[in-house]
């Protein structure tokens, strides 16, 4: 679960919808065999976890099979933290910086008010681009459908529209 309060996110739609995100990128075992994700590498599976140990700043561990160098979460670039960490104030790459920072992104899709809305459908078409596990993204990755992530969204709390 997201460690983001309600309050601070915009509501219990956004905090479900981040935890879709999470759940989309990298699973639900992940999130369980893991610190609930935050502390999980590109390329991590439940047979072969790939996790750090720090929470100091972004660890920026190249994957070469996945040309990636996706930590956390919500699989955050090095080049991403490089350029919200002081835009945002972050004081360090741990749970609640994470959240913050997928929100900032969030914000910058203007997919919030269609969250709040439950409009999941709406909002996933405004961030796919972000998240390669996202129906629509077209990384040539393994995208989730859309019915998966609205139950995931459900799970967490989200109400639809």
């Amino acid at each position: 679960m997201s460690r983001i309060s309600a309050d601070e996110a915009g509501g219990p739609n956004v905090v479900a919808f981040l935890d879709a995100i999470a759940c989309s990128e990298l699973g639900p075992a992940m999130l369980r065999l893991s610190d609930d994700g935050y502390n999980v590498l590109v390329g991590s599976t439940p047979t072969k976890p790939l996790l750090f140990s720090s929470y100091a700043t972004h660890p920026n561990v190249f994957n070469s099979a996945f040309r990636s160098t996706a930590a956390g979460r919500y699989q955050e670039l090095f080049r991403n933290w490089v350029a919200y960490q002081p835009l945002l104030q972050l004081p360090d790459f741990g749970p609640l910086s994470q959240d913050r920072l997928a929100l900032q992104q969030l914000k910058e899709a203007r997919a919030i008010v269609p969250i709040q809305q439950g409009r999941v459908t709406q909002a996933v078409m405004l961030c796919a681009h972000l998240w390669a596990s996202l129906p629509g993204a077209d990384y040539g990755q393994h995208e989730q459908e859309l019915a998966q992530i609205v139950d995931w969204f459900r799970a967490a709390g989200g109400t639809l529209a």
